[in-house]
């Protein structure tokens, strides 16, 4: 089901948030496609567009209360969403540097941790392909304090999907994707009343984040 336009950048939105519904598959449960606005407004009205073929993120539920470790794999290797040692801009004339190690086992998923710019999230991949979010050291983990894990890169990139990156109390943690053209994906990423735009290259990974007015925050480094 397709939502009207997002106000800003008259997108179509597919929403998947966290309704229940009877689950016909063995994974995760499916999800109600829910109205999603990001990037600066409410949905607004407009002319709806023709719905995109199905993917994987329509058999999702996002969050998820209570991830099955046998949906997960020991490693993250999606294309769009690599994680390798890297440095990047700051954007303020200094440099950060990524680094990725194997992660706590949380709710009996095994993650992989990744650390930038003073930040540890613990990431896992499930067999489809998707990545989810289960956590950031100090701040939140999914099965605490009412945590869920959510997703923060799909299997499939499409053009106009909402999700939610992370269910976690008093917090709006939510993305929608801009772009997907085979090359690079362009999310819009929504959280703590920001809104910034991150670009992925296809086996390359996180390429660049920005503010929605072009204020560059991070920029790989070459090599």
């Amino acid at each position: 089901m397709l939502t009207a336009p997002d106000a800003s950048s008259g997108r179509a939105v597919r929403d998947h948030g966290s309704v229940r519904l009877p689950a016909p598959s063995r994974r995760l449960l499916p999800a109600l496609v829910l109205a999603l606005a990001v990037a600066g407004g409410a949905a607004g009205c407009g002319s709806y567009s023709d719905p995109a073929p199905e993917t994987g993120i329509d058999g999702l539920e996002i969050p998820t209360p209570v991830p099955d470790p046998a949906d997960f794999v020991a490693e993250v290797d999606n294309p769009w969403f690599v994680l390798d040692d890297a440095s990047y801009d700051d954007g303020a004339g200094g440099q950060v540097r990524r680094t990725v190690a194997p992660g706590p086992t949380v709710l009996g998923v095994a993650t992989t941790t990744v650390t930038l710019d003073g930040q540890t999230d613990l990431y896992a991949q499930d067999v489809d392909g998707n990545v989810w979010w289960f956590g950031r050291a100090g701040e939140w983990e999914a099965g605490e304090s009412g945590a869920e894990a959510g997703l923060v890169m799909p299997a499939e990139p499409r053009v106009g999907d909402g999700f939610r990156r992370a269910e976690v109390p008093g917090r709006s943690l939510r993305a929608q994707v801009l772009e997907a053209d085979g090359e690079v994906v362009v999310l819009a990423v929504v959280g703590d009343g920001t809104t910034t735009e991150q670009r992925y290259g296809r086996d390359v990974g996180l390429e660049a984040e920005t503010t929605t007015a072009g204020e560059v925050l991070l920029a790989r480094r070459p090599g």
